[in-house]
């Protein structure tokens, strides 16, 4: 067995820029918020984690027993020089849409969100006939 070195050309450097991570702005990783989703006797829980949004960021509604969780952010930047031509532009826009489908044991005219430390809350309060009934003592006759 012979081992050989090789003078490998490396990977153009072009390709390299256009690789880089930091190459106009970044490479956005446009992603679904993760969800947590709990239930307790009363009701149901889902916590979004979305970091870096204000609550007017979000839409949520309601349709044929389907909640939707959605976001859309648009941004631009530029930067220009002395003369006013463009030397960098860039868009961005960042979105998703999450979709629950509910149980009938929802309220869903008492559903109620809020929005604190980067977590979207949002309780779904159980109707009365679907919370557990209270344990009782029935009396033999």
């Amino acid at each position: 067995m012979n081992l050989i070195k090789r003078n490998t050309v490396p990977f153009p450097s072009i390709i390299d820029e256009l690789l880089k991570p930091d190459w106009l702005g970044g490479i956005q990783n446009n992603s679904v918020p993760a969800v947590n989703i709990k239930e307790t006797d009363d009701s149901f829980g889902i916590e979004l984690a979305a970091p870096g949004k204000v609550k007017e960021d979000f839409n949520i509604e309601i349709d044929h027993n389907v909640l939707t969780i959605s976001s859309e952010e648009k941004t631009e930047k530029e930067e220009k020089d002395n003369q006013g031509r463009y030397t960098r532009r860039e868009f961005s826009y960042a979105s998703f849409r999450r979709a629950f489908t509910l149980p009938e044991s929802v309220n869903t005219d008492s559903i109620n969100a809020s929005y604190e430390n980067g977590v979207l809350h949002v309780t779904l309060p159980k109707k009365v006939e679907a919370l557990p009934k209270p344990k009782r003592l029935i009396e033999i006759a």
